[in-house]
């Protein structure tokens, strides 16, 4: 019961109800995995529950990693047998054990996206269409999608009027026919395989109910369709179910996650308890104070609100750049100036600030200030080190060995190195391997058999079909680094970058390199490690496990990479509308929402300090354009701002400490501002254009399409980069460009 001690009364509360379904909203920064992991513990040593009857299961593997550690850390030795997983890696697991029942190798190759774009591209060829028309990533996400909604090529029925639906329906059956040829899965099958042994063969559907007693699912705001019913099926004998998760952290809708899922739980477990994390661990008071303001605008959504009892803290500095380069120098002289420089701050570095953006085009003129500054920096979800080409181009000859079914990957090394293998050989090759039914190495081999072959491609085929053959007699005897030793040595990979001797081919080495060093390492481990095993590791990988904080650099990155991340200090770019929120959300209430809880993600990441900047201007494919203050900015209140002083130089509306209403209601609800001449003397009563001169003045009244009526209390600057502050009777103070406001002049 000792462990109990460690819990405040909401967390103990989680632990100790182990029967039945529970609910735990734990809001961000509250201790869920702390709750999961003692959870666990509490099973094992108190309930007597045996570890092998324990599944946990997560999104990535950094997180399924840190949870059992943490076990670990509490239950020694005792903790070994529990199966702590990602979804993906668990249903790999089912599959190696009983996906001959659905027709395919135990051997099979997961494909990653970059294989399964270049596979999808095969197809659409093969059936002739446009990529123009329909475009291969759009056809990707829409396979992806119902794959997540649990739907085979033969249950999908596309509109009769629809033809992009009605040629996904063939590129959909064809593609899936050729992943089975390739005994290749993508990772929607992964999901939805399961998903189909569990419903045509329950002996293995019961085997997983009995050896899962007690079901344990973090993160359940992000779970889809398929993945909802993965965990209705393993707990529908014992009803043992604690999902844990935030409806307000619920963000991937766009790859399917459905938040439903953890708001309708109660509904479809009655009888469920529920139990509500409110307290943080993390932030300071004013950063949760300004999430809960931000979060409680939805309205959808379980009411909570976080809280603390670490201090107050500093305010939340906003500031208002001209442009995005303007902007980017904020950050950078906030970084070098008032962070790092600052006494008060000496334990800071670097790699304690991230830099949050809503879309990965952000980062061009971030980049470019830390460059010139030298301050060093790493992209979060940039090229992962496995997507690298020689990286993907050694993985493809391990593929290979240990699957010769997998014709993608012998497509890509077939002449990597060179080999003189062209691509008329190769595709009478594939012509040929289909009329026989075979898979394309099989089909290389019997064609060398039947003598099918001209001599020259024969020999070169030869050579190449005798290379694979004697890797796989190696494999059976070699570890994982001195097969990829051996392999570069024979076919001349890693000779022939030495002899470019350029510095991206010496770069490219050096990858190869630390990969040879991740196997070694991996090989010195306690458990053994297989080369299926590796290449399952290796497509299962996501931006977050690859992200480590151990180099001291500032870390940039979307708001979507952050999440599961925290950091001391925060800025939050380009809260503008059209980028936070999204333009290509629009309007509609639950885009809108999520895009408010995209916002909240990124407040409740950092800890001590949050800067929020937005710009005037940004440019979009090379035109500047002006942009108004995301919405988001006028859900903070103004007590838990200061303004950065270009802003207060400039505005002082924010920190005056009359608020606006009081200027509106000086004169009976009309502000009595000052009239000054203008220029333009002459009242005219027309919209104003961008391609025109701006007759405005103090004291004027105007209409905006959005923010309505109001009045203008000062101008700055003249014909395109003329500026107004207008303080509107529903909206308050704004600052806007003229040029693009598209005012209505009122008198």
């Amino acid at each position: 019961m000792s462990l109990l001690n460690d819990l405040n009364p909401a967390q103990r509360k989680a632990v100790l109800e182990t029967e039945g379904s529970l609910l735990v909203f734990a809001g961000a920064g509250s201790g869920k995995t702390r709750v999961l992991t003692y959870r666990i513990a509490y099973l094992i040593q108190e309930k007597g529950v045996s570890p092998r009857n324990i599944f946990a299961v997560t999104f990535t593997n950094k997180a399924a990693n840190e949870m059992r550690e943490r076990v670990e850390h509490l239950l020694g030795s005792s903790a070994r047998g529990i199966w702590i997983s990602t979804f993906h890696s668990a249903c790999a697991r089912i599959l190696r054990g009983h996906i001959d029942r659905l027709g395919f190798g135990k051997n099979f190759v997961i494909y990653d996206e970059d294989d399964q774009e270049r596979h999808l591209k095969t197809v659409m060829k093969e059936l002739d269409l446009d990529f123009k028309m329909f475009h291969p990533r759009a056809m990707q996400s829409r396979i992806d999608r119902l794959k997540n909604e649990g739907m085979m090529p033969e249950q999908y029925k596309p509109s009769p009027f629809n033809i992009f639906e009605k040629r996904l329906a063939l590129v959909y059956q064809k593609y899936q026919e050729d992943l089975r040829r390739n005994n290749g899965v993508d990772f929607g099958d992964l999901l939805l395989f399961v998903t189909l042994l569990f419903r045509k063969f329950p002996d293995v559907l019961g085997s997983y109910q009995n050896l899962c007693r007690y079901v344990m699912v973090d993160e359940f705001q992000d779970t889809n369709l398929i993945q909802y019913q993965l965990i209705r099926h393993l707990v529908e004998g014992h009803r043992n179910v604690c999902v844990v998760g935030d409806d307000d952290q619920s963000i991937y809708r766009w790859r399917g996650a459905e938040v439903g899922n953890i708001l309708n739980f109660e509904r479809d477990f009655p009888g469920t308890k529920v139990v509500t994390l409110e307290q943080n661990y993390r932030s300071t008071q004013h950063i949760l104070e300004a999430a809960n303001h931000v979060v409680k605008k939805n309205r959808f959504r379980k009411e909570k609100a976080l809280w603390t009892e670490n201090p107050e803290g500093e305010l939340l500095t906003l500031y208002v750049a001209e442009d995005e380069e303007d902007e980017a120098r904020f950050v950078v002289r906030k970084i070098s100036n008032d962070i790092l420089s600052n006494p008060e701050e000496s334990n800071r570095a670097y790699r304690h600030i991230a830099i949050f953006y809503r879309i990965n085009a952000q980062s061009r003129a971030l980049e470019e200030e830390l460059v010139k500054h030298q301050i060093p920096y790493t992209i979060v979800g940039g090229l992962k080190f496995y997507e690298r080409k020689e990286i993907k181009d050694i993985l493809a000859y391990l593929k290979l060995i240990a699957n010769p079914s997998d014709g993608i990957s012998l497509k890509r090394i077939i002449n990597q190195p060179p080999r003189g293998i062209g691509e008329k050989t190769m595709e009478r090759i594939a012509v040929f391997s289909k009329e026989k039914g075979l898979p394309l190495y099989e089909g290389m081999r019997e064609a060398l058999k039947e003598d099918w072959l001209p001599s020259g491609s024969k020999e070169r085929i030869g050579g190449f079909v005798r290379l694979i053959e004697e890797f796989s007699e190696e494999a059976k005897t070699l570890s994982l680094s001195q097969l990829t030793l051996t392999l570069l040595a024979r076919t001349g990979y890693l000779e022939r970058l030495k002899e470019e001797g350029t510095d991206e081919a010496l770069s490219r080495v050096e990858n190869i390199d630390e990969l040879v060093n991740v196997l070694t390492e991996l090989e010195q481990g306690e458990d053994q490690v297989s080369l299926e095993t590796f290449l399952e590791k290796v497509s299962l990988v996501t931006d977050v496990d690859l992200y480590v904080d151990k180099e001291n650099r500032v870390s940039l990155m979307t708001l979507h990479c952050a999440k599961g991340l925290e950091f001391p200090v925060v800025f939050i770019v380009g809260m503008e509308e059209g980028l936070l929120p999204h333009y290509r959300k629009g309007e509609e209430a639950e885009d809108l929402e999520e895009e408010r809880r995209l916002c909240y993600v990124g407040i409740t990441r950092a800890k001590k300090k949050l800067y929020l900047s937005r710009a005037e201007e940004r440019s979009t494919f090379g035109v500047g354009r002006a942009n108004l203050p995301s919405r988001f900015l006028d859900e903070l209140p103004y007590e838990l701002m200061q303004m950065e002083e270009r802003e207060r130089r400039r505005d002082s509306l924010f920190s005056q400490e009359t608020h606006w209403l009081d200027d509106f209601n000086q004169s009976g609800n009309e502000m009595d501002f000052p009239m000054q001449e203008s220029r333009f003397s002459e009242k005219q009563d027309i919209v104003i254009s961008p391609d025109g001169f701006y007759p405005l003045r103090t004291g004027m009244r105007v209409r905006h399409p959005q923010f309505g009526d109001g009045r203008v209390k000062s101008i700055e600057g003249m014909n395109e980069n003329q500026k107004a502050t207008i303080v509107f009777r529903t909206e308050g103070p704004k600052r806007l460009k003229v040029r693009y406001a598209n005012l209505e002049i009122l008198e």
